[in-house]
């Protein structure tokens, strides 16, 4: 099933608008991906003006940013351990923009956005002390 981004057919009123012309290519959106802890897969789609956008599906590595020594690794991500979009995105593993992940080097935050991207980068925070 197709995503329509074109004028819905309603007013705010609640009178129908009849269009006068046929639905266009460039109104179709896209269902969401979920990019996901696993063997690495991303897919290239053409977007509007020609240019591409790297979606990835699954992912394995990020790119950590260390700010005290400011250095940049590539590491292995281990597990998901908090995600402020949704919580259910932790159980599902699912990574997106602002996630706290456990990497080998420690606890970093996603700064890249991978279903957009295609690449997770993210840099790393002190653990809390109590």
């Amino acid at each position: 099933m197709a995503v329509w981004h074109g004028e819905k057919g309603k007013k705010i009123t609640g009178g129908e608008i009849v269009l006068a012309r046929k639905k266009k290519k460039r109104e179709l959106g896209s269902l969401p991906v979920f990019t996901k802890i696993g063997k690495e897969k991303r897919k290239k789609f053409r977007t509007m003006g020609g240019g591409e956008k790297v979606k990835a599906f699954g992912v394995e590595f990020a790119n950590v940013l260390d700010p005290k020594t400011n250095t940049t690794k590539k590491v292995k991500i281990l597990d998901i351990l908090e995600n402020l979009a949704n919580p259910h995105f932790v159980r599902r593993k699912v990574i997106t923009k602002g996630a706290l992940i456990k990497t080998e080097i420690g606890n970093a935050k996603v700064t890249s956005r991978p279903s957009q991207h295609g690449i997770v980068n993210a840099v790393l925070v002190e653990e809390k002390k109590e």
